[in-house]
């Protein structure tokens, strides 16, 4: 898309109506933001909005963005100031110009920045430098480039040392830019993937030693040190501590499949881009993208001055990334949206004593492009959101009636929507896959801690963890999810599923979690449960649900075990296991069981089956 736009074809020189701005790449920041006179960047048009008073007739501030892409110098924040929320009733809305209507104008709020000067190589990779910047994505032609890789992480026979490898292959010598290089952990724990920098290769004619940068590896190290016994050894096999990585990323050395890129940072303020081309692209008219902010958007209230009565609808979020995990502290994923970040441990036994595992006691959070905190009455409606480094929405502490609507969530390296200790949020008629590009482990909903929540009618597929993860707490109250259509889940991790709780979810069946009305299809990994409810899980409604193809519809075994969990009149292809004799805390009544070689014919032909199948999913997409 052109950074700039033509100006109106029929120009009006009236000051602004009311209260209406307008927004445009051509714009300037000096103008008063009417339509032939727009301002020229959001934070222009913040600034109008503070300074203005409310009309004679009163209303809502609508302030629309015409068409182009807006490249944002640093996140656009809007916080406790008065003039950033809504006032008497009336709201503050950020739309793409002509919203809500067939010529909506489609206006993107990037963080990256175009990357130019590129020289092929004679041997057919492309360099561009950089200067200081260090992107863990690039977009090609608006297309997520992969980071070239190598499997298995290292060759030869590796043997794992308090501070790194050693391996009797030398080639690990040959890799260009050492420092730059990340071995990724894959199923270190069933349903984690951790990343971690190297520091230093070093070797002989007969061995090579890779040293670890730190703190990551004893991170790492620290945090997956659990212990089998008894069967789940037999079946956990090396798990258990971190292992030999599964594959290593980000060296011009790795650049064998076309479309793939390696950042050498081997020379500091200097850094240079590799990319191997596709077929067909040259590096005229091709256009490259890194991501230079890790946030777009933070509406940042206080519990005393909460951000209130805001909407953003019908833009395009694009281009955040997230640094962090390239640097010294790595990336120890721990479980859902959280990781490990050097804090405290706590060992836990599980599984009547058959495992010991490390809980981090604060685990942190992957972030998110567009976040809030201390915020209500926000709305996000109809927006795309894509081509992120790390989670997509997220929001968090003190908060009420804010609503994520009929949004578009795809491409993303994290979680597509995050609620953490947060109240008052509906999540519904979305349309969110392909998340957890980068991170694996991360779901696509992340709700932990939070009460009145409600996550309804919308798809989520193909994503490499589970689809919808609600973790309880002291917190937890009447979460409801309904209606939604999940498949496509656990298609890289395992000991997941489409829908997965943990924890108490409450006080009593009436404020604890209600999952009614869900489909899971393709929950595909093995060792899954289309339904989890994992680890203590505690007052929780699994009601008219409809689960196909997964490994097990559900699980009714589990340490700590079950409390007051009722599935009642649901639908799945298999009897879960000990169905006849369900344990105490358990209800398992009027579920069918119907034959999988032909289950959707007979969901169909069931009246209550069918009706749970045709008001699964986004309404009206």
């Amino acid at each position: 898309m052109d950074d700039t736009e033509p100006q109106a074809a029929s120009p009006t020189t009236e000051l602004p109506r009311g209260n209406r701005l307008h927004v445009a790449p051509w714009g300037d920041d000096t103008w008063p933001g009417t339509l032939d006179r727009p301002l020229a960047t959001p934070g222009g048009a913040l600034r109008v909005v503070r300074s203005r008073t409310p009309a004679p007739d009163g209303g809502d501030v609508v302030v629309s963005f015409r068409a182009g892409t807006y490249r944002l110098d640093e996140p656009w924040v809007l916080g406790a100031h008065p003039g950033d929320s809504g006032a008497d009733g009336h709201r503050v809305i950020y739309q793409a110009y002509g919203y809500g209507t067939d010529h909506a104008e489609e206006a993107v709020l990037s963080g990256g920045r175009p990357v130019t000067g590129w020289i092929p190589d004679p041997g057919g990779v492309w360099r561009a430098e950089i200067g200081p910047l260090e992107p863990r994505q690039l977009y090609v032609d608006g297309r997520r480039a992969e980071r070239a890789s190598l499997r298995p992480g290292i060759p030869g026979n590796v043997t794992t040392t308090e501070t790194g490898y050693v391996t009797d292959s030398v080639l690990p010598q040959s890799w260009h830019d050492p420092a730059s290089i990340e071995f990724v952990h894959t199923g270190v724990n069933p349903w984690s993937e951790a990343r971690c920098p190297v520091a230093e290769i070093t070797g002989d004619a007969a061995s090579t030693t890779i040293t670890m940068a730190q703190p990551a590896f004893r991170h790492a190290r620290d945090l997956y040190a659990a212990r089998f016994h008894g069967e789940l050894a037999a079946a956990n096999g090396e798990r258990g501590s971190l292992g030999v990585p599964a594959s290593a990323e980000n060296s011009a050395s790795f650049l064998t499949e076309p479309g793939t890129f390696a950042l050498d940072r081997s020379t500091p303020g200097h850094h240079v881009l590799h990319y191997l081309p596709r077929p067909g692209e040259d590096p005229e008219h091709t256009e490259f993208v890194v991501p230079v902010l890790d946030e777009l958007l933070v509406g940042a209230g206080t519990e005393d001055r909460p951000l209130h009565d805001v909407v953003l609808r019908g833009l395009t979020f694009r281009h955040a990334g997230w640094t962090a995990p390239g640097g010294p502290g790595g990336f120890a994923h721990y479980h859902g949206n959280t990781y490990h970040d050097g804090g405290p441990l706590e060992r836990v036994t599980v599984a009547d004593g058959m495992a010991e595992l490390a809980v981090p006691g604060r685990p942190a959070l992957v972030p998110s492009a567009v976040r809030f905190t201390s915020a209500t009455r926000i709305t996000l409606h109809g927006n795309r959101f894509t081509g992120l480094g790390a989670g997509a929405i997220g929001f968090s502490g003190p908060g009420g009636d804010n609503t994520v609507t009929g949004n578009l969530v795809e491409d993303v390296s994290g979680a597509a929507v995050s609620l953490d200790r947060t109240a008052g949020v509906r999540v519904e008629d979305n349309l969110i896959h392909h998340t957890g590009r980068e991170y694996h482990g991360t779901p696509a909903v992340w709700i932990a801690d939070c009460h009145h929540v409600t996550v309804a009618r919308n798809e989520i597929h193909h994503v490499p963890y589970s689809g919808i993860v609600v973790i309880g707490g002291d917190r937890t109250a009447r979460v409801r999810i309904e209606d939604n259509l999940v498949h496509h889940t656990m298609t890289v991790l395992a000991d997941g599923g489409g829908i997965y709780l943990a924890g108490p979810q409450g006080t009593c069946y009436a404020d604890g979690t209600l999952v009614r009305g869900n489909v899971v299809r393709d929950t595909l990994t093995p060792y899954n449960f289309g339904l989890y409810t994992d680890y203590g899980a505690a007052w929780v409604t699994v009601l008219g649900n409809v689960v196909h193809r997964a490994d097990a519809p559900i699980v009714l075994r589990v340490t700590p075990p079950l409390e007051n969990v009722a599935f009642v009149g649901n639908f799945w292809d298999d009897h879960p296991a000990g169905d006849d004799d369900p344990p105490a805390g358990v209800l398992h009544a009027a579920n069918t069981v119907l034959p999988a070689g032909d289950f959707d014919q007979a969901l169909a032909a069931h009246p209550a089956g069918a009706a749970i199948l045709s008001a699964a999913g986004r309404r009206g997409g």
